[in-house]
C-alpha cells in the first residue's frame, strides 16, 4: 500500500512538471510570436488569436465532456491521469500567462516550442497519463469505427494548422509544422528513454561457444531462441543479447572471432530494464540495487 502511494506520488509530481514545462512552452515561445499547434491546444490557440479567451480556461472547458465518455475506453487510473494532467497543463497556462515576448529569430521560436513542448507531453505520457482532447478522441474512433489512433491524430492535427493558415498566416503556419515535427520526435525521445542501448541478433553455426564467451568476457545474458531457414529448412539457434553502446565493438569482435560467417542485425534498444540496466547484479545476499 505504501509502495503503491508512493508510485503514484511520484508519477503525479511528474504530470505536474511535465504539465509546466509544456505550459511555459506555449506562453514563452508559441503564443507571443504568434505560432499555432495541432490538436486541441491548437483550437485553443485559435481562439486566444481571434477572441482573446484564455487557452487554459478554453482547454478544460473543451475537455469536460470528453471526461465523461473517456472512461469507456481509458481504464480508471489512466482516465484519472488524463484529468489531473489535462487539469495541471490548464491551471499552468494561466500562471505562466504573459511570460514571454516576441523575438526576431522565428526559426528558434519554432524550436524551443518544439522541445518544451515535446518535453513536456513526454513526461505526461511516460507516467501514463495524457492531456485529454484528441487523444480521447482518437481511442473512440479506433472502438467504434475500427480508425487507428495514429491516423485519427494525425488527420486532426493537419486540420487545425490548416485552419490555422487563415488566422495566423501560411509562414507561421509553417513554423508552426516545424514546431509539431520537432515536438513528437521529442516526445518519443522522452517517452523510449534517454538510455540507448544495442540489441543484437546473432545467427551463428557455433551459437553456444558464442554465446558462452559473451557470457564470460562481457558479462552479458544472451537469449537463444529456436528458429529454422526459410529456405534451407534447417533447425538454428538465435542467440539475442542486449548490450551498452560502447559494447557493441567487443561483441562485433567476439562473433567475428569465433565465426566469420555469423549473420549479425543490430539494431536500436530503448528503455531497456533489468540487471546490468536499470538495476546492478544481485549482491551477496541476493538483493538488487538500482543503479546510480
Amino acid at each position: 500500500m505504501k509502495h503503491s502511494i508512493s508510485f503514484h506520488a511520484k508519477n503525479i509530481i511528474l504530470i505536474l512538471i511535465g504539465a509546466f514545462i509544456f505550459a511555459l512552452g506555449l506562453n514563452y515561445f508559441a503564443i507571443p510570436n504568434h505560432l499555432a499547434e495541432g490538436g486541441f491546444t491548437g483550437i485553443t490557440l485559435l481562439l486566444y488569436y481571434l477572441f482573446g479567451w484564455s487557452p487554459g480556461i478554453v482547454l478544460l472547458v473543451l475537455n469536460i465532456p470528453l471526461f465523461f465518455i473517456g472512461y469507456k475506453v481509458f481504464g480508471k487510473r489512466t482516465l484519472i491521469y488524463t484529468i489531473i494532467g489535462t487539469s495541471a497543463v490548464s491551471f499552468m497556462l494561466e500562471l505562466t500567462k504573459g511570460w514571454g515576448k516576441p523575438l526576431d529569430d522565428l526559426l528558434l521560436v519554432a524550436l524551443y516550442t518544439g522541445v518544451m513542448v515535446g518535453i513536456g507531453l513526454g513526461l505526461i505520457f511516460r507516467v501514463g497519463g495524457t492531456t485529454g482532447g484528441v487523444d480521447i478522441i482518437a481511442r473512440l474512433m479506433n472502438k467504434y469505427f475500427g480508425w487507428s489512433i495514429g491516423r485519427t491524430m494525425f488527420l486532426f492535427d493537419f486540420g487545425v494548422i490548416l485552419s490555422s493558415v487563415f488566422i495566423i498566416k501560411l509562414n507561421m503556419a509553417m513554423y508552426t509544422l516545424v514546431a509539431v515535427f520537432v515536438g513528437a520526435r521529442v516526445v518519443d525521445f522522452v517517452v523510449e528513454g534517454l538510455n540507448a542501448s544495442k540489441a543484437a541478433t546473432i545467427i551463428s553455426n557455433k551459437a553456444d561457444e558464442v554465446a558462452r564467451t559473451i557470457t564470460r568476457k562481457m558479462d552479458r545474458g544472451v537469449t537463444i531462441l529456436k528458429g529454422k531457414g526459410g529456405y534451407t529448412g534447417q533447425e538454428k539457434e538465435i542467440l539475442y543479447a542486449v548490450v551498452a553502446p560502447n559494447e557493441l565493438p567487443k561483441l562485433k569482435q567476439i562473433v567475428n572471432d569465433l565465426d566469420p560467417y555469423a549473420f549479425v542485425v543490430v539494431h536500436d534498444a530503448r528503455d531497456v530494464l533489468g540487471e546490468g540496466f536499470s538495476y546492478e547484479k544481485a549482491d551477496e545476499n541476493g538483493v538488487f540495487h538500482p543503479k546510480t
